[in-house]
C-alpha cells in the first residue's frame, strides 16, 4: 500500500450485525499491489461488536487510497483466517472516511448485501503540534557594559537538544542605549521552541550589542515552555539574569538585571484534516478548452477525438483529478464549463458556458456526469477561440467571494482548467488570480497537447511572485500548472498527485490566515492533538 507519510488518521472499526451469535474478527486490507493487512482482536459470542484495535495509516490528500474491510467468523479452535467463515466486506477510500469522519456501509458478500449487517469506520487525526506561541519580553536594570553610553541589549533564546547541543530559536532586535528595554513581541512555532516538549530546557542569553560583532555578555537564565506559559492571561513571569563569572567572584552579587515575560499567547494552527473533518466541503469545478486549435473532434488527430476504447487527454486529466476531489464533496454535483467555442443556438463565442447547456444549473452528477456532458456537447459546438480563461476564473471567484460572507470554513473551491495552448488574455488572467488569492480558492491548470507552455509557468508562482498588471502581488500561491505530456506514460495517479499536492497547504494557509477555525470538533478529536511529543 502506497501511503506516503503525512497526516496520520487513526482508524477505529465497529461492526453492527443483525444475524447470529458468532465470534467476530475484522480485517483491514489496503487495496492494490503491495497492500498489507491488519487484523482486529476476536470478539466472541457477539453480534454487535465494537473493536478496540486501532489501525494507523498515513493520509495523503492527492492519492486515492483504497481500503477493504472484511469481517470473519472465527471458530473456537481456529487456525487463523484460512478456516474462518467470510461474513462480508466493504470497500471505500480513505478520503471518504476522512470527509465524513464516520462512515457506515452495508457489508457485501458475493456482490449482495449480507443481510442487515453493516460496518462503521471512524477516523481521527494523529499529528504533532503545529501551534505558534507569541512571546513579549522586557528587562529591568541590566548591567551597563558601555563607557560613554548605556548598554544596547538584545535577547537570544536557545533550545537545548537531547545530545547536549543547543539550537538558536529566536534573536530579538537590539534596543539602543537602554538598560530597561522592551523588545517587540515575536511568534515562533512550538515545535521550533521546544520540539513539542513543554519541559525541555531553554537557555536565554542577554547581550550588549557592539558594532564590531564582539558583543558583550550581560547574563543568562534557563526556563521551559511550561514555565513561560505562566505568562498567559495577563500574568507575568520573571527571571534573574545571571553572569556566572560575577556570581563566582563577587560576594554581594545578586544579578545582572531582571528579564520579564509579559505575554505568552498560543495561536492554534489548524491542519487540513481539522477543516475537512470539521465539515469543510471541496467544491470542484472543471473548465474545458474548446478552441479551434484542438482540431476537429471528428478527426482522430484532434485532442477532443472520442475514441471508443481509449480516453483522450482531456478525459484522463479530468478523471484523475476529479476522482480525488469527489470524495470531499457530499452531494457529488460538479459545475462544468467550457470556453473558446461558439455555442447554440446563436453560435456566439463564449468563454464560460455550461457544457450541459443549462446556465441556471451547470452541475453534473458525479465525475461520470461531467464526462457524459463533455461527450454530449462536442457535436453541438463550433470550436473557435481565442483562449481566454479569466472569465471562468472570475465566475468561480464570484462563488468563492459569496462564501467569505459566512465567515466559516464551509466550502473551499478548486477550479481545474484543461487547455491546449497558451492563453491569450494573460493580463486579465493575472488580475483574476491576484483577486482569487484573497478567496477560499485554488486553480489547477493542465496543459493538454504539445504546445509550448513556457509562458504558462509564470502563473504557477514557483519561479517568483505573480503580480497583476498593476503590480499587486498574490496574497497566496494558489495556482498549480503542469503539462499533461509530462505524465503521458505515467499512471493517472501521478498527474493527480502532482497537481493536488499543494492543495492542503493552500486550504490551511487561507483559513489560518483569516483566523477562521474549523466548523466543529469533538473533545475526543481535539484530545489527540496534544502538546506532548
Amino acid at each position: 500500500l502506497w501511503l506516503p507519510p503525512s497526516k496520520n488518521p487513526e482508524i477505529k472499526v465497529a461492526l453492527a450485525s443483525q444475524s447470529i451469535e458468532i465470534n467476530l474478527q475484522g480485517k483491514l486490507r489496503p487495496r492494490g499491489r503491495g497492500g498489507t493487512e491488519s487484523t482486529t482482536e476476536v470478539i466472541r459470542t457477539c453480534i454487535n461488536p465494537v473493536y478496540s484495535k486501532l489501525f494507523t495509516v498515513d493520509f495523503y490528500f492527492e492519492e486515492v487510497q483504497r481500503l477493504r474491510f472484511e469481517v470473519h467468523d472465527i471458530s473456537s479452535n481456529h487456525n487463523g483466517l484460512k478456516e474462518a467463515d467470510f461474513l462480508g466486506g466493504m470497500e471505500c477510500t480513505l478520503g471518504q472516511i476522512v470527509s465524513q469522519r464516520k462512515l457506515s456501509k452495508s457489508l457485501l458478500k458475493h456482490g449482495n448485501t449480507a443481510g442487515k449487517s453493516s460496518i462503521t469506520v471512524i477516523a481521527e487525526e494523529l499529528s504533532g503540534n503545529d501551534d505558534y506561541v507569541e512571546l513579549a519580553f522586557n528587562a529591568r536594570k541590566l548591567d551597563d557594559k558601555d563607557f560613554f553610553s548605556k548598554s544596547d541589549p538584545f535577547l537570544e533564546i536557545f533550545r537545548m537538544n537531547d545530545d547536549a547541543t543547543q539550537q538558536l530559536v529566536h534573536r530579538t532586535e537590539v534596543v539602543m542605549n537602554n538598560l530597561s528595554p522592551a523588545w517587540k513581541s515575536f511568534k515562533v512555532s512550538v515545535n521550533s521552541l521546544c520540539s513539542g516538549d513543554p519541559d525541555r530546557r531553554l537557555k536565554c542569553i542577554v547581550w550588549d550589542w557592539d558594532s564590531n560583532g564582539k558583543h558583550d555578555f550581560i547574563g543568562e537564565f534557563t526556563s521551559t515552555f511550561k514555565e513561560m506559559r505562566g505568562a498567559m492571561e495577563g500574568k507575568q513571569v520573571q527571571w534573574e539574569c545571571i553572569n556566572p563569572k560575577y556570581k563566582a567572584k563577587k560576594k554581594n552579587y545578586k544579578n545582572s538585571g531582571i528579564v520579564i515575560l509579559n505575554q505568552c499567547k498560543i495561536h492554534k494552527m489548524h491542519s487540513f484534516l481539522d477543516y475537512i473533518m470539521g465539515g469543510c466541503q471541496i467544491q470542484f469545478t472543471v473548465a474545458i478548452d474548446f478552441t479551434a486549435s484542438n482540431g476537429d473532434p471528428r478527426n482522430s488527430c484532434s485532442l477532443h477525438y472520442i475514441h471508443p476504447y481509449q480516453p483522450n487527454e482531456y478525459l484522463k486529466a479530468l478523471v484523475a483529478v476529479g476522482e480525488i476531489c469527489q470524495d470531499y464533496d457530499s452531494d457529488k454535483m460538479f459545475p462544468a464549463f467550457g470556453f473558446g467555442a461558439r455555442i447554440p443556438p446563436e453560435y456566439t463565442v463564449s468563454h464560460d458556458f455550461a457544457i450541459n447547456f443549462n446556465e441556471d444549473n451547470p452541475e453534473c452528477a458525479g465525475i461520470q456526469g461531467v464526462v457524459e456532458a463533455y461527450q454530449s456537447c462536442l457535436p453541438k459546438l463550433q470550436l473557435y477561440g481565442p483562449t481566454n480563461i479569466a472569465p471562468i476564473i472570475q465566475k468561480v471567484a464570484k462563488s468563492a467571494s459569496e462564501e467569505t460572507n459566512t465567515k466559516e470554513a464551509s466550502q473551499y473551491f478548486i477550479l481545474l482548467i484543461l487547455t491546449d495552448g497558451v492563453i491569450t488574455d494573460m493580463a486579465d488572467t493575472r488580475e483574476a488570480i491576484v483577486h482569487a488569492s484573497h478567496l477560499p480558492m485554488s486553480v489547477i491548470i493542465v496543459g493538454v497537447g504539445n504546445a509550448d507552455f513556457s509562458d504558462m509557468q509564470m502563473l504557477d508562482g514557483d519561479d517568483g511572485i505573480l503580480r497583476s498588471p498593476k503590480g499587486e502581488p498574490v496574497l497566496r500561491d494558489i495556482v498549480q500548472f503542469v503539462p499533461f505530456r509530462n505524465f503521458k506514460h505515467a499512471s493517472p495517479a501521478a498527474l493527480a498527485k502532482s497537481v493536488l499536492a499543494e492543495v492542503p497547504n493552500q486550504v490551511v494557509d487561507y483559513y489560518n490566515g483569516k483566523g477562521i477555525k474549523p466548523k466543529c470538533s469533538s473533545e475526543m478529536y481535539e484530545s489527540s492533538r496534544t502538546l506532548a511529543p
